[in-house]
């Protein structure tokens, strides 16, 4: 099954295109040539990413149309609003009433959205999240894979399993054509359309390598390539987007520069901030977010972490929580409880409904095995499923008892299928968000 439903070209206008998906138009960016008014085409992330033939899309389109507006039925009734009978908060009411007519939350707002602990005033903020996902960004829901490349890292984050300190660890590195193989698979075995490659800082992946790598896969097929190999510099990075890359997945970790400074010895706050920066001028989607409960953080670094993924345009927020692992600096601090991770998700959805893919991460499903479906109801919208051979899944090893990692690939599809089915969720990216798209326009008419 593929993970993007094909549309048709209703109009082009240089490198803008107007794409029909069972009349919901959608706009996107195109680096295709001899592309034309009437034909089929796969999107991903606001982009162009391949010609589909009329027979193969009108089939796909066939088997989609019925599930498509049945899918989008359930949503609706699932994200519905109401209090849970026998309570009421009346100041929470005033606050969430704020954000759905979007008028801008205080401080004070947010945390007292963070502090409630009642069960019943917790589900119904989630409740406004979820809501807000629907009325913005209706049912689509992103299916990402990643490839783990390597586990060889130079740096030393105090906090990461596969940093320097960990000396325990087999370290592994896939070779050039195990990459290419993996990721072909991925999308023509699989019907991935969007892939992630992501390794350690590792030295020996030069921007120079890394493009290489990316130019043969999309040589070969068509798909959304995201990059997460840390600070590779600005000349690589624009080595990379020429190449074909055309997202960014790097979190900076904290807004707090004092917190980044103590869990990144000899790393700089700044350095890595400008970093997302120079790839969103040069056209990558931003995927980007922050630790949860993270020793040192508060309320309010949390807040301004979600702020500053707005301030960066992010495309998608990948918030997830602190694990420990036994062989790092910091392991003997405890995560922050599974409630307040959902409710971080739900106040960035709040604070951002009309743009950001909210990513449930592979840490808070290990943290909590109903992550992924409690947190697509709180607002989050965007889901990772691990491709990476299943010889190296395991010792790409960020924290213990990863989720998923002994997963075959066709049982991660076929639950995350069952899931958002149940949830009336479509498991496709229809576009790009409308702030993305004109910086997008802006960065592709510019290059002119």
């Amino acid at each position: 099954m593929c993970y993007a439903i094909p549309g048709q070209v209703k109009a082009i206008n240089d490198k803008t295109v107007v794409v029909d998906y069972f009349g919901e138009e959608k706009r996107a960016i195109n680096d295709l040539i001899n592309l034309n008014i009437g034909d089929y085409i796969y999107a991903q992330g606001g982009y162009v990413i391949e010609k589909v033939a009329p027979a193969q899309a009108l089939e796909v389109l066939a088997l989609w149309k019925e599930t498509f507006f049945e899918l989008q039925e359930v949503d609706v009734r699932l994200s519905k609003l109401y209090f849970e009978e026998g309570y009421h908060d009346t100041k929470l009411s005033r606050i969430l009433d704020r954000a759905l007519e979007r008028s801008s939350l205080s401080r004070s707002d947010l945390h007292y959205l963070f502090s409630v602990e009642e069960k019943a005033a917790n589900a119904f903020i989630y409740k406004c999240a979820n809501f807000l996902r629907q009325k913005y960004l209706k049912n689509s829901c992103c299916v990402h894979g990643i490839i783990e490349i390597s586990n060889i890292c130079s740096q030393n984050c105090f906090y990461c399993g596969i940093s320097s300190h960990n000396q325990q660890i087999k370290r592994y590195r896939m070779s050039e054509q195990e990459i290419v193989d993996t990721a072909l698979s991925a999308i023509k075995d699989y019907g991935f359309k969007a892939l992630v490659l992501q390794s350690g800082e590792d030295s020996f992946f030069s921007p120079d390598k890394i493009a290489k790598i990316i130019r043969e896969i999309k040589k070969q097929a068509g798909v959304l390539i995201a990059i997460s190999f840390g600070e590779i510099g600005f000349d690589g990075l624009k080595t990379v987007y020429d190449a074909g890359a055309r997202a960014m997945l790097m979190r900076f970790e904290t807004s707090n520069p004092l917190v980044y400074s103590r869990l990144h010895p000899g790393r700089n706050l700044d350095t890595r901030i400008a970093h997302l920066k120079r790839a969103g001028e040069l056209g990558y989607l931003i995927m980007t977010g922050a630790l949860v409960g993270i020793p040192g953080q508060t309320p309010d670094d949390v807040f301004n972490d979600i702020f500053l993924a707005k301030e960066l345009n992010a495309e998608m927020f990948s918030f997830g929580p602190f694990l420990p692992h036994p062989n790092t600096p910091i392991a003997g601090y405890l995560p922050w409880d599974k409630d307040k991770i959902f409710k971080v998700l739900a106040i960035a959805r709040i604070l951002d409904p009309e743009n950001a893919k909210i990513l449930v991460t592979t840490a808070f499903e290990t943290l909590h095995p109903d992550a992924r479906k409690e947190g697509l109801l709180c607002g989050a919208n965007s889901v990772m499923l691990n491709v990476t051979p299943a010889k190296y899944r395991a010792l790409y090893s960020l924290y213990p008892n990863r989720a998923h990692v002994s997963e075959s690939i066709n049982s991660q599809i076929q639950d995350i299928l069952a899931l958002l089915r149940s949830l009336g969720r479509a498991p496709t990216d229809l576009g790009v968000s409308e702030k993305i798209f004109l910086m997008e326009q802006s960065i592709t008419e510019g290059a002119l």
